[in-house]
C-alpha cells in the first residue's frame, strides 16, 4: 500500500493487468460498468492483448459530451456540495446531477440545493470527507480521456452498453457519444446505470434480465 487514495484509471488498468497475469487468466471477456468501465478502456488501451472483449457500461466520461465544460461544471458542484455540508446533501446532489436529462442548462445551474430527505438521505454532516464518489478523490475518472485511435486499433472487441431507462441522463449520453467516437451504436441494456444491481440495494434494476443480455452480447464474440 503505498497510502494513497486518489482513482486513476491508468493506474487502476496497470493493477488489473496485474491481476490477469497473476492469475494466468488472460485473455479475458470483461464486463465494467461506470467508473469500472472507464478503468476498462483503459486497460484495453495500454494492454490491448489483455481483453477479447469489452461490454462497457455507461462510463462518465465527460469529455465525450458536447456540453463537456457544463458537465465539468455540474460535477464540480455535487463535490461542493459535499465539501460544505457532508454526505447527506452531497449525495443528494449527486442523483440531482445524475438524473438530469439533456445538456446541462443554466435551469439546471438554477435549481437550489435538493434537499436530502427528498432522496431519504440523512441531513446531519457526520463531518467525513473521504466518499470517493463525492470529493475529487476520482476527478481523474470522469476526466480521462480515451485515445480512441488506440482503442480502434486494438484487438478488443469493445461494445459500449447503456442502459434503456438512461436515454438522455449523464451516463446515456456520455455511454452514446463513446460508442459515436468507437464508430458504433451504443448497445441497449435492461434497466439503468446500476441495471444489473438486486433489490436489496435500494437501487433495484433488472438483473436476470440484464444478465441474459450481457450473455448474448458475450455469445456474439464466440
Amino acid at each position: 500500500m503505498d497510502g494513497r487514495v486518489d482513482n486513476v484509471p491508468t493506474v487502476q488498468a496497470g493493477d488489473v493487468h496485474a491481476v490477469i497475469g497473476a492469475l494466468g487468466a488472460g485473455p479475458v471477456e470483461m464486463f465494467a460498468s461506470s467508473g469500472g468501465a472507464i478503468t476498462a478502456l483503459a486497460l484495453v488501451a495500454a494492454y490491448p492483448n489483455d481483453v477479447t472483449v469489452l461490454v462497457a457500461h455507461e462510463p462518465p466520461l465527460v469529455h465525450v459530451l458536447p456540453d463537456a465544460e457544463a458537465a465539468g461544471r455540474a460535477i464540480a458542484g455535487f463535490r461542493n456540495v459535499y465539501a460544505a455540508k457532508g454526505w447527506g446533501a452531497g449525495m443528494a446532489a449527486f442523483i440531482a446531477m445524475a438524473s438530469w436529462h439533456g445538456e446541462f442548462t443554466e435551469d439546471y445551474f438554477a435549481r437550489p440545493d435538493p434537499d436530502p430527505a427528498q432522496f431519504g438521505m440523512p441531513s446531519a454532516d457526520d463531518g467525513s470527507r473521504g466518499d470517493p464518489l463525492l470529493s475529487d478523490r476520482s476527478s481523474a475518472v470522469t476526466d480521462y480521456r480515451p485515445d480512441f485511435d488506440v482503442l480502434a486499433a486494438a484487438p478488443t472487441r469493445i461494445v459500449m452498453a447503456v442502459g434503456e431507462e438512461s436515454a438522455g441522463t449523464f451516463t446515456g449520453r456520455t455511454a452514446v457519444a463513446t460508442a459515436e467516437l468507437l464508430g458504433q451504436q451504443a448497445t441497449v441494456f435492461p434497466s439503468h446505470h446500476g441495471g444489473f444491481v438486486g433489490g436489496d440495494s435500494g437501487y433495484a434494476g433488472q438483473p436476470e434480465a440484464f444478465a441474459r443480455k450481457l450473455r448474448e452480447v458475450l455469445a456474439d464474440n464466440n
